[in-house]
């Protein structure tokens, strides 16, 4: 049945993928108002979301920009379909790297770097970044139930020289790579929210006290990692460009969490610039009243007012 069905929805992704870019938001357009105006798709969890961390915005301002997220959001859907065709050149033409050579300095001293970014504007399209680099760029992913899937996405996202590794293989693969003097660039998304009764350390996004991943920190600690900050610009349709942003460039010599908070601050202040390309139907807030309960489980964490 897997394969079955990697037949039936292989040809679809195959059209959209060799669509012009034109037609394509054509399809956006009409996808985004059967998902916004139709179906409703988390349209409740968008909305929470937006309330939460916009409470002195009207409704109506956030009410554009709900629209304006499903429009964004459409359009991610059609772009991570066509990515598996785009070639060098587009891709070189629609996600413009501002400052490479910042990763490249690290590279060239000997340093590994802990690349941290959100689910903001296209991150689909940051696998390009591989062309650009000299350290041996890394991605993770969760393993995929259909291996057919599986091995179509990671071919597909693998062709412009980066490296995917499944999460729970990463901390073995990092060490094997450590022992053979590997320089690694390895990309984490660690703006979702992780398990409340296993988390660590609470902080506040957006005014709300919500338990936040610590794993970049501590990796970046653990391989005496530079640690860069990936902010996306959404400069029109179709097109971005990405600006690396260093955070420190030892990440042994900061105190606990301070890594972590920078990220933090820098991602909320990414947002607020412009929140209709956040990936705003994640329930990022969903934890905020687990704190208490999280306490009585086991008192060992770290809050931050």
């Amino acid at each position: 049945m897997q394969f079955v069905f990697y037949l039936l929805i292989y040809p679809v992704i195959w059209l959209f993928s060799v669509l012009p870019f034109k037609l394509l938001y054509g399809i956006s357009d009409l996808l985004s108002f059967f998902v916004y105006r139709v179906f409703g798709y988390r349209k409740k969890t968008v909305r929470k979301n937006l309330a939460l961390a916009f409470p002195d915005k009207t409704p109506e301002e956030r009410k554009k920009i709900e629209k304006n997220f499903y429009t964004h959001f459409t359009d991610l859907i059609m772009e991570m379909m066509k990515a598996f065709r785009m070639s060098p050149k587009q891709m070189q033409e629609r996600m413009k790297f501002i400052n490479p050579e910042l990763l490249n300095k690290f590279a060239e001293n000997n340093k590994n770097v802990v690349l941290v970014g959100g689910h903001y504007g296209n991150w689909e399209w940051i696998f390009y970044l591989a062309q650009l680099t000299k350290a041996r760029p890394v991605g993770t992913y969760l393993k995929i139930n259909n291996p057919y899937f599986e091995k179509f996405m990671l071919k597909n996202r693998k062709r412009f020289g980066g490296e995917l590794i499944e999460t729970k293989q990463l901390r073995k693969t990092l060490k094997e790579w450590g022992e053979k003097k590997q320089l690694f660039l390895l990309g984490l998304l660690a703006d979702q929210s992780p398990q409340w009764h296993k988390s660590r350390y609470w902080r506040k996004f957006f005014n709300r006290l919500v338990p936040v991943h610590v794993g970049p920190e501590e990796l970046a600690k653990e391989y005496d990692a530079a640690v860069v900050f990936l902010k996306i610009k959404k400069r029109k349709r179709g097109f971005y460009e990405a600006e690396f942003i260093e955070i420190t460039p030892d990440a042994r010599r900061l105190p606990d969490y301070q890594i972590t908070d920078k990220y933090i601050e820098l991602l909320e202040n990414q947002i607020k610039e412009d929140p209709r390309y956040y990936l705003w139907t994640h329930n990022r807030f969903k934890h905020q009243n687990k704190l208490e309960e999280r306490k009585r489980r086991n008192n060992k964490l770290v809050i931050k007012e």
